[in-house]
Order: C-alpha cells, then structure tokens, then sequence
C-alpha cells in the first residue's frame, strides 16, 4: 500500500509554580481514505494541554476556563469556530489534492498535518513561532523561507515565497496574533495551567523474568525526570525509559524500567525509583524495589492475570476495548482527543 502522510512535528498534590516558558500550539489535519475518521480535525494545545478540537463539524471548548473566555469574547470564539466548520476543512482538502497529484498517489490512505502556534518565555519576553509540515515544508521566520524537506515540496516553496501577502500574513500571525491568543490564554488558564499536580507512582511486573517498570501517572505539568537509582546513583545501563503521554484530564503518564535479570534478590534494597516534577523537587517521590509491593500477575501480593497493562494501552478513559489510541509519538494528542469525542458521542 502505498500511503502518503506528512507528519507536522507535530491528578494528588497541588501545589503552585510559575511556567517561565509558554507555547499554543494548532494541529491541523486532512486526510482521505481512513474509515471513522474526521476528514478534518484542528485541535489547540496551550502548554500541552488540549484546549479546543473541531473536525468540521463540531467544535468544543475542552477546559472550562475556555468555555468562560468563550463567553466573555464570543466574537473570538465565532472566528474560531467559522474557521473550523467552514474555512479550514476546504482549505486542507485543497492541499491534500495538490499533494495527491504532486506524488502521483490517488487511492489508499493520505494524511497531511501541520502544527503552527508560537511560544513566549514569560522571563524575557521573547517570541518564537512556528509553522511546520515536517517531512514536507517548515517556515523560518528569522529568515521568512521555506525549508524543503522533499524535491516535490520545491515548487510549493517558490509559489510561497513569491507570494509576500502570504508572508506578511504568516509573521503577523507567528509574531502578533498568537502571541497576543497564548497571553490571554495564559491569563484565563492560569490556574491550571500553572498549577503542579504530583502522581501516584507504583511498580508492576508481567513475569517473574520480566523488566520491573515503575509507572507515574497524574503529573502535570510535563516537565519531569523519571529514573532508576543504586544506592543513591542513577543507573543509565539495563533501564528503558517510556514516552511521556496524555491522560484524558489533562494530567500525564510515564513509566521507566529496570531489567532485574542480573540483580541478586540481597540487592534489591539498594535500588529505587525515582520521580522529579520540575520545580517541585522537595516532593521527589521515590519508590524502592521490593518484591511486596510489586503488582504482578501471579502470587498472593499480584492482581488477576490478564489485569496488567501498559499504563499508555488506553488514553481515552471509558474506552473498555484496552487498545492504543495512538499512531505514532505525533498522533497521542490529536488521536485521544478524537477518540474520547467519538466515545462520548456514541459513535464508537
């Protein structure tokens, strides 16, 4: 099969801090030839948090901070909404033709996405956007070109560039319009958005033979480390580190594991795990090896079997199926939000 897809490159405790750095981020996505699948979705993240989805025909605040903003500017959120129910959807579809023909693929499965938003370090005050098609095209602002990633892209870049309107529009939004979005985002949201949210932190283990992994999940914001200690030294060896994934309330899961197959059981003691949210390292939660807390799937101190799973097996919280809702280290956000709105609305 023959697919064409362009990737954008695209809680416990609470206490307070202050993110010195901010981002909103869009993810537009068009695609064709995928069943139960919105042809078009946007979805909104600011701080790595959804905020809004739309899919052309349905268009939802995702935070309630958002659904007061919505009323307190509604004009904001009119454009909003006419740019994802009736601009957006026949802008990308455009694109995903052009891009048909371009490539001389006509049939199967075809995805474009972009992400495009700025951030703002709240210390400095700088601004950086971005405007990304990842395999594809990305824009400089710095430098106002386009960088090509593919020779089919070429020919998009010089219609681009050649066309100055289009430029001028780019970095009004990249350097004025988002930045001025993300602040009163920022302002609305802040006390979510700046809150931290310690997690629950266990170990589970499939097989008396297998990795012992250490799962935190409820986190926010994000910006954590997550590690194996030996007596007091963190171990780079025998160690796999997850990816940091979405909850469905807004919170975040990670695990790390440790390959236990050379540790003699007189040593276990002198490991541990250990998780450190950002800012907040007086609440370091670490967790020992020991064999009586380790949720397994035999023995007394175990679940049932068949009970363990990947803490990252099912982002859509209601979704009994157990299965991953995600394609790639792109797709969790986009693809969990698209999930719970099918789920919710009964489409599933």
């Amino acid at each position: 099969m023959k697919t064409l897809i362009f990737l954008a490159l695209l809680g416990t405790s609470l206490h307070t801090a202050t993110a010195v750095k901010h981002s909103l981020t869009y993810f537009l996505t068009a695609s064709s030839g995928i069943p139960n699948f919105p042809e078009f979705v946007g979805v909104a993240v600011v701080d790595d948090i959804v905020i809004g989805y739309c899919d052309g025909n349905t268009i939802k605040p995702r935070q309630d901070w958002v659904t007061k903003l919505s009323h307190d500017d509604p004009q904001h959120f009119h454009e909003s909404t006419q740019q994802c129910s009736e601009i957006l959807p026949n802008i990308y579809k455009s694109k995903l033709d052009i891009l048909k023909q371009r490539f001389n693929q006509s049939g199967d499965v075809h995805v474009l996405q972009r992400m495009v938003g700025c951030e703002w370090d709240e210390e400095t005050g700088e601004i950086s956007g971005f405007n990304q098609y990842e395999d594809f095209l990305a824009f400089d602002p710095k430098t106002q070109i386009w960088i090509t990633s593919k020779y089919q892209a070429v020919i998009t870049k010089l219609k681009w560039e050649a066309d100055k309107n289009r430029i001028k529009l780019y970095k009004m939004y990249l350097t004025g319009i988002y930045p001025i979005w993300l602040k009163m985002y920022v302002d609305y949201g802040k006390s979510s958005l700046l809150r931290t949210v310690l997690p629950s932190v266990s170990l589970l283990q499939k097989t008396p033979s297998s990795p012992v992994s250490c799962p935190a999940t409820g986190f926010y914001p994000n910006r954590v480390d997550m590690f194996w200690r030996k007596d007091g030294e963190e171990l780079h060896e025998d160690v796999d580190h997850g990816e940091i994934l979405p909850n469905n309330d807004g919170t975040f899961q990670m695990s790390v594991d440790l390959d236990i197959s050379s540790v003699k059981p007189e040593d276990w003691s002198r490991y541990d795990c250990v998780f450190q949210l950002s800012g907040v390292k007086e609440d370091n939660i670490v967790t020992k090896l020991d064999k009586a807390v380790i949720r397994t799937n035999w023995g007394k101190t175990g679940i049932r079997g068949g009970e363990i799973q990947s803490v990252s097996s099912c982002l859509c919280s209601g979704d009994s199926r157990g299965r991953r809702v995600y394609v790639s280290s792109v797709w969790p956000i986009l693809v969990k939000v698209i999930c719970c709105e099918r789920y919710m609305s009964g489409t599933h």
